[in-house]
């Protein structure tokens, strides 16, 4: 014996209790102005890369968090102190292109705009290092990535890395802080 149910009672078993509502025609003028923005957003990454046991990148912000060509972005670096630094390192900034179309661009500087060299920096303190990135108006790059580690300008020597397991890093002390998206 054969049972068939009517089309009608076979959709209700077949949705249950489900209800079909209608899409909404459009945002209103302050839903739209709630979920928009102006401009992207910082880019903020939280480090944790451990400098020769002295130092340890915290965090670090770049923004905007998305360049275009003929603009800069302003990279913050938190430092936190670990052990009392006998030299005065610089920090060494690389830039390039994740397609390699361009040259390389170097930003190395003295930490803190040269106000506070490491060797006056004490255990416990965290220190803020500020700098601009800036992308000519006739670059390609699709993306940048900003490498970075501290150096001593007198030997040419690098602070080793010290947990390269636990931080991106390219295996000769260089930390990958950011990829940065380019918009064309």
């Amino acid at each position: 014996m054969r049972f068939e149910l009517p089309t009608a009672m076979l959709s209700v078993l077949l949705l249950g209790s489900a209800c079909i509502v209608e899409a909404p025609g459009g945002a209103s003028a302050d839903e739209r102005r709630a979920v928009t923005v102006k401009e992207v957003p910082a880019l903020s990454v939280r480090n944790g890369a451990n400098l020769g046991g002295k130092v340890e990148l915290t965090a670090a912000s770049v923004e905007p968090g998305r360049l275009t060509p003929g603009s800069r972005a302003q990279v913050t670096l938190y430092f936190k102190v670990l052990q009392p630094l006998d030299e005065d390192y610089h920090v060494f900034v690389h830039v390039e292109d994740v397609g390699g179309r361009m040259e390389r661009m170097n930003m190395d500087h003295p930490p803190a705009g040269g106000r506070l060299p490491t060797s006056q920096w004490k255990p416990g303190e965290v220190v803020k290092d500020e700098f601009s990135i800036y992308l000519p108006a006739d670059a390609t790059a699709k993306a940048l990535n900003i490498w970075l580690g501290m150096w001593d300008p007198k030997t040419d020597s690098r602070l080793s890395l010290t947990n390269p397991d636990a931080v991106r890093n390219d295996g000769r002390n260089r930390i990958l802080l950011a990829q940065v998206p380019v918009a064309q």
